[in-house]
């Protein structure tokens, strides 16, 4: 699920920053898509490490 939202992010990021050229007063565009974009690839690899942590612990545990 975080992965997902994550990776929604990232194209609403890319979407602020390629695709729309209408200005706004008092908020840069590029510079907002840039941010959510990086956001993005932040919680991407963060949910990326959680799952495979929690697929570490999963296993038997070792016998002695």
């Amino acid at each position: 699920m975080a992965a997902a939202f994550a990776l929604f992010i990232i194209a609403l990021g890319a979407i602020a920053r390629f695709a729309i050229t209408d200005q706004v007063n008092g908020v840069d565009l590029e510079v907002l898509g840039t941010i959510l974009m990086v956001c993005g690839v932040v919680g991407l690899l963060l949910a990326i490490v959680r799952m495979v942590m929690d697929q570490d612990r999963g296993g038997p545990p070792a016998k002695q």
